[in-house]
């Protein structure tokens, strides 16, 4: 029987069509570094952090007058995220969320280029936990706003807003509390995590299923017809391979657009 697919090492090359890993964290993880409890993501993580600590430091630390190009593009993004969302979405309040939104911009911005980095191809953002810690983060900041700047009236006002009629205020009330206190924060999450995860698999089965098919094909395992297959699938691989690089700029823009929306939503509750 003709082969397909090779997914593990130990398969029966001669006979199983398809093979699975023992377990799907396989295709996501590197073992854990038992004398420290650290695995591939946390060392992402950390590396992902490091990155954006070092483009802000070299691109600013002796900013010059008429700028290269490097530090030009750092200033392009600085500025995008402090005029075109900070400024622009929560008001004059909103330059001292500034550092925030920057921060997390430019790290979910990293985290999801590793995506389509060679000898990485992992977005840190496609493990849930990521996205909804940077999530939560966001929900204590926007109700914090909303406390500091209208005391604990804030909740009155976040869950029943003025104009609503006394007959529908439980009902009003409930919708807000599950929509605003409890879903926005997973939702906000959920939205980053899955983009990421399906741009992941989907490079992962093409440029995975490419080089199976082309290796067997040049040492002469399947016949070369088949092997067309793999030029194919390398073609298309290549085509969602720069959609993920938008995708992973769009997405860190999202997200960071929503906290400003939400930080805005608690500091003028009229709107």
């Amino acid at each position: 029987m003709d082969q397909l697919i090779l997914a593990s090492e130990t398969c029966d090359t001669v006979n199983e069509v398809v093979c699975k890993p023992a377990s799907v964290l396989e295709l996501f993880e590197l073992p854990t570094i038992d004398a420290f409890g650290v695995n591939r993501t946390i060392l992402l993580i950390a590396l992902a952090a490091i990155i954006v600590i070092g483009l802000l430091f070299f691109a600013f630390r002796d900013p010059k007058l008429v700028p290269g190009k490097f530090q030009a593009a750092m200033e392009g993004l600085v500025g995008m995220v402090r005029d075109g969302i900070a400024r622009d979405v929560i008001g004059p309040e909103g330059t001292k969320y500034v550092p925030y939104l920057l921060s997390i911009f430019l790290f979910i911005l990293v985290g999801n280029l590793f995506e389509i980095v060679p000898g990485i191809n992992f977005p840190i953002t496609s493990r849930m936990a990521l996205p909804l810690f940077l999530a939560l983060l966001t929900w204590v900041i926007f109700l914090g706003a909303g406390i500091r700047k209208q005391g604990i009236g804030y909740f009155t006002h976040l869950l029943w807003p003025p104009g609503v009629p006394v007959a529908l205020k439980p009902l009003v009330g409930l919708i807000e509390f599950v929509s605003t206190i409890l879903v926005r924060p997973f939702s906000l999450a959920v939205r980053l995590f899955a983009n990421l995860v399906a741009g992941h698999v989907m490079l992962s089965l093409l440029l995975g299923s490419a080089g199976f098919f082309l290796w067997h094909a040049v040492t002469g395992e399947i016949a070369l017809g088949r092997g067309a297959i793999g030029v194919a699938w390398f073609v298309l691989g290549l085509a969602i391979f720069l959609f993920e690089l938008l995708v992973g700029f769009l997405q860190a823009y999202i997200f960071t657009l929503l906290s400003a929306v939400y930080i805005q939503t608690s500091i003028h509750v009229e709107h």
